[in-house]
């Protein structure tokens, strides 16, 4: 396992650019600066299929085609990206059946699981929980300060 490696979710990434919720924007743009200038971060094929989606059809306006492309460009030159493996789903099912998560919250875990990461960055799961060694820190909980709680 790589110490303090994280896999960063979907919605650290939307909260980038979600002018509706400035703290969780904020919030995210330390995130991203703090796991990105120590090479500490990788994303998920899945979390860049995700962030495409809800940028495209979910913000209001919905960001233009263009702008998306060039943030996933983006976000693909600041962290390595997990591609998604048929081993990535095996694990994903089997995380569905020992540990009762939805298919894709599984298929993040494996993701990290896999890449040998020591956490997971997301609001999607329960905070301070730990996995068959991947922990799920949550970024957005109040008094979250991030320079603290990701060494």
């Amino acid at each position: 396992m790589m110490a303090n490696h994280y896999v960063i979710d979907t919605n650290i990434l939307v909260y980038l650019y979600d002018r509706r919720e400035a703290v969780k924007q904020n919030q995210a743009q330390q995130v991203i600066a703090h796991v990105g200038a120590g090479s500490r971060g990788s994303i998920p094929a899945q979390a860049l299929a995700e962030f495409a989606s809800v940028a495209l059809r979910k913000f209001k306006p919905p960001i233009r085609s263009l702008q998306v492309f060039r943030h996933i460009e983006t976000f693909e030159q600041l962290f390595p990206i997990i591609p998604l493996t048929q081993s990535i789903v095996l694990e994903a099912v089997r995380g569905v059946r020992d540990y009762r998560m939805s298919y894709y919250d599984a298929q993040i875990w494996a993701a990290a699981k896999l890449s040998q990461a020591s956490a997971v960055l997301s609001e999607d799961f329960t905070a301070g929980q730990v996995i068959e060694g991947i922990r799920f820190v949550n970024p957005f909980v109040p008094g979250f300060e991030v320079s603290k709680s990701l060494p």
